[in-house]
Parts: C-alpha cells; structure tokens; sequence
C-alpha cells in the first residue's frame, strides 16, 4: 500500500490539494477533482464509445465467422483478428477506460485515508457539516452511492452500444450487484471515498449522454436489419442439451472399443458427416468385397448413414469434434484415409501414439488445391489421392516452390463421379413443360444466397421456368436466420414453379435440371461432368482459402473452366441473366462434345476409381502385415 500511495497517492494527493484551494471545502473538492478526472480523461471514453459501436456494428459478421469456422478454433480466431483489423477494432481499447479507472480509484482511497498530508491544517469539512474523514459508516454516503450505481446502469442499458447488447438478465443482474457493491463499497471507506464514487457516477451518466449526443449509435448501427445467430427456444435448448447427452453417452463407449487392445485397426476412414460417406463407398466396398481387411470407420456425425449399415468387417465409432484432438493424438492404425484438410495445421494432429501411419487425404471434389484449401493444407500428409491432372500438377508445383519434400501421389480417379455418371444413364428422363433451372451456390461468405438471390430471381422471372434453390447443407447448418429471412421473402412465390429444397436425400432434382446456376461450387463440375450440360457461373467475390495461390502459376481450375462448360456472368450484369439462361439452354447440345472430351483429357481412371484406389489400399496393408 505504501508503493500506491507513493505512485499514485502523491500526485492525485497535488491535484486535490489544488481542488481544495479553490473550493475551500472538501467535499465540493472531491466533487471538483472527480469532475476534472471525467474532463481530463472524457477523450478516453469517448475512443471507447466509438469502439463498443465498431464492435456493434460488426456483431453479425462475427457470429458469421463463429458459424462458418464452427470446430475450427484457431481458423475462427485468424478471421475474427482479420476483421478487427479490417473495422478499426480494438480489444485494448475496450478496456482502457477500466484500466485507467482503477489506479486513480486506488490513488483516491490512499488520498481519502490521508487527506492531512494533502491538505492544510484545519481543512473545512463538506458543507453539510459532517467530518467525512472520520465517519466511514455514515449511512446517506453509501445510499447515495448505491442508487448513483443504479441511475449510471439504467442509463448505460439504454444508450451504451455494448450494454444494450445484452440479455436482460445479464443488464439488470449487473445493475443490482453494482449497486449493492457501490452500497457496500461506501459504507466501508472513509465517506470521502463515497462522495467521489456518487459523483463519478454522476458525472458518467453526463458523459454517456454526451458521448452519444456527439456519436450517435444509431447512425452508424442498421438496428433493424441485423442479422444474428438466433435465439433458442426452451424446447430447443432442452433438445440440445439432451442432444449433447445422448453423443456424450455414445461417444464414451464408441471410443472405449475404438481404443480397446485387441482392437487392432489396419485402416480408418474419418467422416466429418453423413454426406462424406460417399467420397469413401467405392473403395470401401471394394475392400469388403475384395480382401479380408476390416474397416473402421469414425465419423463426428452421430445420424450418420454408416451407422445402418451392417458387415461383419465394417466397424463404426461416433467422436464428436471436441474428442477428436484426443482421439486423433491416440490413434494407433496403419493407414488412416481423411477428407480433412489442413492435418497439423490446427487442432487435428498427427499421432503421438504410432508414428508410421500412412496419412492419405481425398478430396470432397476435383477442384484445385492451391485455390481451395489454405496454405499448407495438405503438408502434412503422406499420400494424396489425385482425381485429375491438375490435382498432381498443382502438388508437385507446391513442393518445388515451397521445397517440400515429395508425397506419394495416386492417381485414382473421381469415385463420386463414377457413381453419379452411373445413376444418371440409369435415371429415368423426365419431360418437362418447362425448363428447370437449379440454384445451387456454395455456402462460403457472399454467396449467392448472401449477394444477389432477388436480383437473379427477379431476372429469371419466375413463371417462364421451374426454379429450384437449393441451398448448401453447409449453409442451412450454420446459418438457420438466414434461411428463414430466405424463406420469409419467397413464401408467397412459393408453387409448383419455385420451390426451395432443403431434403438432400436425392440429387434427383440436381441431374432433372436443364440448367445449374452457381458461384464457387464444385457442383458445376459435378452436373456438367455428368450430364454434359452447360453451367452459368454468377461471378460473386472468388472464394480464396489461400492468399499466396498465385505463387503456384497453375491457373486455377475453378477460374478457367468457368467459361469452357458454360458462361460466366458478373454481378453488374444480372439483368442479362434470362438472355444468358434462355442462350444456354437452346445450345445446351453443343456442349456435349465440349465438356465429354474435357472430362476425358482431364480425370484419372473414368469408371475404375473403386479398382485403382481399393487396390492401392490392400496393397499397402498387405505390406505392412508382411514387414511385421
């Protein structure tokens, strides 16, 4: 305590000692050194209220970053500190008022338990008579103090940006333990210390008041149309909580015989969800069918389809993504096969446990790595799975400009596309009345759904084709406001011509249309591959995993096919888009040849990826069993 009074006691001990010469009284000295402090110090809170309306203001987008990097920590944290840096935002900032607020309370309270060394013999008490130096207990001090706690809360749940952000039980729960505190605060210091903490709250309702009169929240905050992550019901958190119950029970005895000693696993595949299972089937079933190696098979999806399989050499293991890192750290396999990008790059690590496990990733789709998946994504394994020329391309110029050393690369083939092509020939072609036409985009930022969906659909002219949206799974997982903003807009126009799918159970609907309208995603290359018809590509912003993709001078895949198996269209041009529909549609037949013959100079193994790729797995446990 003697080191603060020194610091901090001496000098604000000057200034109130200079307050008192003035005033001559010391209460109306507290008064006036509490208010030179406010003046002294307003620049600081009014910095800070321009930060709380930047944090504000930015709220949705980063409960946007939270749902798109869900499970992706430090993903998440890179892009919540590239929009602070982008808005002006700073976390230091929001706290220096408090910091700035604490030394000059702790040099007060040295002062108020010493006012003689500060002041002249024979000091005047406040003019209401009271010795407030020694009377800490007197009790319309810590009243005062209490309901000045109380008025400063009201005030701040009304016009402070961050504080009216709150729920309001967090508002006025703080507002009650403030004021008690504030209460029980003055009750036990010297009464001078109550006067100067009832006028600091005061003179803080003055300042919040003018700081909002200067910057005004409301010119700077869209309060009406913000979108946030949405509110659950009492249904909904007890389904969640009784959810996380449930995965907490399978997971506990999932991963007890995942880890049992004589379980001995030779290969794993690991499934983020049930929708990855079909970039696994064709070599998995081609193992099963063509060796005696048992498959296990992990997934953080607890509905996952695989559950309802049945084989007796086909094991599976529910981890949720919170277990994985461990799970991941233990794994004690010979092969383990992923569509999970960026191994060791965040919280998914290689094993601790067995160091010479064959890691071997597979792509969701053909597109292009260095474009798609961020730096260093794929570092980190020992065997790619390459569906096409530009996948091996891409790799082997990464290596060189990086100098990394050289991954196996396996030229397999798309499987997904063997299986598409397959149901395809074998669907039955429905006539139509009139064109269909599938809105598909990705689910990354200022997609489709999140740019320009009224103006396409207002060009588009609902009527004249049937128009599907269909939204990403992706996108409907993470962002259930946005949806129901989608919805809420297009009830009324909803009929047999314009619906929007949200069951993923078929790709009827995908493979049916006669048109695919799309940003950034591989559906494109999926539909049009398949069915030899022509895309339409809406140039939204190109969506960029990693910033040094032009270090790799491949063109990227999703750039330069763009105008090879249809058209690309930019936002300013979206008035056009019925002309460029209409265009593409009527000459959809010239495409046919195009696309075939590019599909054939580009992917690996058409329609015998389950062979190259099943073989190549036996194989390598075959050779592990040998050299142990």
């Amino acid at each position: 305590m003697n080191i603060i009074d020194f610091i901090l006691g001496t000098p604000l001990g000057y200034l109130f000692r200079a307050c008192y010469m003035f005033a001559e009284d010391f209460g109306l000295a507290i008064i006036l050194f509490t208010l030179l402090t406010k003046v002294i110090f307003f620049p600081l809170s009014f910095v800070s209220q321009k930060n709380s309306v930047i944090m504000v203001k930015i709220k949705p987008k980063l409960d946007d970053i939270q749902l798109r990097y869900e499970g992706e920590f430090e993903a998440m944290m890179k892009e919540q500190k590239a929009l602070y840096k982008e808005e002006n935002y700073s976390t230091f900032k929001a706290v220096l008022p408090l910091l700035v607020q604490i030394p000059i309370t702790l040099g007060v309270i040295s002062v108020m338990y010493n006012p003689d060394r500060h002041l002249p013999v024979g000091y005047n008490s406040f003019s209401l008579g009271l010795n407030l130096s020694d009377l800490p207990q007197n009790l319309l001090i810590p009243i005062l103090s209490g309901l000045s706690a109380f008025l400063l809360s009201a005030v701040q749940n009304y016009l402070n940006p961050l504080t009216r952000e709150s729920s309001f039980l967090n508002k006025w729960g703080i507002a009650i333990f403030l004021t008690g505190f504030s209460g029980y605060f003055a009750a036990v210091c010297p009464a001078g210390v109550g006067i100067y903490w009832i006028a600091g709250n005061v003179f803080s309702i003055a300042v919040t008041f003018i700081c909002n009169a200067i910057y005004n929240p409301k010119k700077y905050i869209d309060y009406e149309n913000r979108s946030v992550k949405p509110k659950l019901s009492k249904e909904e958190k007890l389904a969640k909580k009784e959810k996380r119950h449930t995965e907490k029970a399978h997971e506990k005895a999932d991963m007890k015989k995942f880890f049992n000693e004589e379980n001995k696993k030779e290969i794993v595949f690991y499934s983020e969800s049930s929708g990855f299972y079909k970039y696994f089937q064709h070599f998995i079933d081609y193992i099963l069918n063509n060796s005696d190696i048992t498959i296990h098979y992990l997934t953080s999806d607890l509905n996952d389809q695989v559950f309802n399989i049945k084989h007796e050499r086909f094991e599976t293991y529910f981890c949720s993504i919170g277990g994985l890192i461990t799970t991941f750290m233990k794994m004690d396999c010979e092969i383990m096969v992923l569509t999970l990008p960026d191994l060791e790059q965040y919280h998914i690590k290689r094993s601790l446990v067995k160091k010479d496990i064959e890691y071997i990733y597979a792509d969701h789709g053909e597109g292009s790595y260095h474009l798609m998946l961020r730096k260093g994504a794929l570092d980190h394994y020992d065997t790619i799975f390459c569906y096409s020329k530009n996948h091996n391309e891409e790799i082997r110029a990464t290596e060189k400009v990086y100098n990394l050393s050289k991954k196996k690369l396996v030229n397999v083939g798309f499987g997904l596309f063997d299986v598409l092509s397959e149901n395809y020939e074998n669907m039955p072609k429905i006539k139509k009345d009139k064109p269909q036409i599938l809105i598909a985009p990705s689910w990354q930022k200022d997609n489709i759904l999140e740019s320009c969906l009224t103006q396409l659909i207002d060009s588009l002219l609902i009527g004249d084709y049937h128009i599907i949206i269909r939204p990403h799974p992706e996108f409907i997982k993470r962002f259930p406001s946005k949806m129901k903003l989608i919805f809420d807009k297009y009830t009324d126009k909803l009929s047999d011509d314009f619906e929007i799918q949200t069951d993923f159970s078929s790709n009827e609907t995908v493979y049916q249309s006669d048109l695919v309208i799309t940003d950034w995603s591989s559906i494109a290359q999926e539909f049009s591959f398949t069915t030899k018809k022509p895309s339409l590509f809406i140039n939204t912003p190109m969506k960029v995993m990693n910033l040094e993709w032009q270090k790799i001078e491949i063109e990227p895949q999703e750039i330069w096919i763009r105008n090879e198996i249809g058209i690309s269209l930019d936002m300013d041009k979206l008035e056009t888009a019925k002309a460029v529909v209409d265009e593409l549609i009527i000459n959809s037949r010239d495409y046919e040849k195009i696309i075939d013959d590019l599909v054939s100079d580009l992917m690996y193994n058409i329609g015998n990826t389950a062979e190259v790729g099943g073989e190549y797995l036996i194989k390598q446990i075959k050779d592990r069993r040998n050299r142990r």
